[in-house]
């Protein structure tokens, strides 16, 4: 019978080695937040209402489903049906 203790090392070896990724996505998150919002003008109309909106749908999605894929991509579709459609 094969020793399988070998490949279970690997395993725990492997999530000790990239734990600190997970440790940094929130920041490269807060950094992109920055940058995106950087360029908003808020004593002009609309007031980066779109932005706040869209970061308000993006945030809502992230807490109730927890997949960043899909808070991204459904703030963006927010973002550009408001900016084309709304305002």
């Amino acid at each position: 019978m094969r020793d399988m203790s070998a490949s279970f090392s690997a395993v725990s070896d492997f999530s000790e080695t990239y734990t600190p990724l997970y440790r940094l996505s929130p920041a490269i998150i807060g950094m992109l937040v920055v940058y995106c919002l950087k360029d908003v003008e808020i004593t002009a109309a609309p007031f980066g209402l779109p932005e706040l909106t869209a970061l308000a749908v993006v945030a809502a999605l992230q807490y109730w489903k927890r997949n960043s894929l899909i808070s991204i991509l459904s703030g963006t579709l927010f973002y550009m049906v408001l900016i084309r459609i709304v305002f």
